[in-house]
């Protein structure tokens, strides 16, 4: 079920709340908003509302016997990025940067924010279909700025589909495969990387791939591999 509102703060936020308030809110269901007046991305930055574009949230419940939950960051972006290629005609121009962000010719193309509430994750989905907000530290790009926009209904029922396959694989064979499919997706080993740690401070290497766990590995100047599990990664 794709449950669609004029206008709300934030659609996390919301299935974040029906949650608390004992609402049973199933794994499939999606909330999509025309108007989001209070989007939050990671670190807690504002995401723009921009007409036209997607912007939904939707609940995964994970089990005993699931992969661990932090994992679904890579499910998230996988899934967001098979429900975009399609829309391109250079599929080439389409990468992953983790841990979930699309790059579409190098610009940021969509926002994604998982939140826990309770034993339920809420997954946050941003896509600029129609417009991309003016970020003050990085390019941004829409859909709609190589071609007609997609059709935000459309766009959802597939984003919907898309999200219920990979999270099918994620539960049937685990992390792995969903780590090298993550890595063909992704911009190539060897880029250069800067990232910035949740105080700021910052540090440079180049892509050496992904972890067991999924977090990023990040070779740095004297040859040593460093994990980077949380950060704000920029390409250059």
């Amino acid at each position: 079920m794709i449950e669609i509102v004029a206008e709300t703060g934030s659609t996390n936020a919301d299935l974040a709340a029906r949650l608390r308030g004992g609402e049973r809110v199933a794994e499939g269901d999606w909330l999509v908003a025309d108007r989001q007046v209070a989007g939050r991305g990671r670190q807690g930055r504002p995401w723009s509302d921009g007409a036209g574009n997607f912007m939904g949230s939707t609940v995964v419940r994970p089990g005993a016997g699931d992969p661990p939950a932090h994992t679904l960051t890579l499910v998230t972006a996988l899934a967001a990025y098979e429900a975009v290629l399609p829309l391109l005609a250079d599929p080439r121009a389409l990468v992953i940067k983790w841990p979930n962000d699309l790059l579409l010719r190098g610009a940021k193309l969509s926002g994604i924010l998982l939140e826990r509430a309770g034993d339920a994750v809420v997954v946050g989905i941003g896509i600029n279909l129609a417009q991309a907000p003016d970020l003050p530290d990085r390019p941004t790009v829409a859909l709609a700025h190589l071609g007609p926009a997609p059709d935000r209904d459309s766009f959802a029922a597939t984003l919907a589909e898309t999200f219920d396959r990979e999270l099918e694989r994620w539960r049937s064979f685990g992390v792995e495969p969903l780590i090298r499919r993550w890595l063909a997706a992704a911009h190539p080993v060897e880029t250069p990387l800067r990232v910035h740690d949740a105080d700021g401070a910052a540090i440079s290497g180049r892509f050496a791939g992904l972890a067991p766990d999924a977090s990023l590995l990040l070779r740095l100047e004297d040859g040593t591999t460093r994990a980077i599990h949380a950060g704000d990664v920029t390409l250059g």
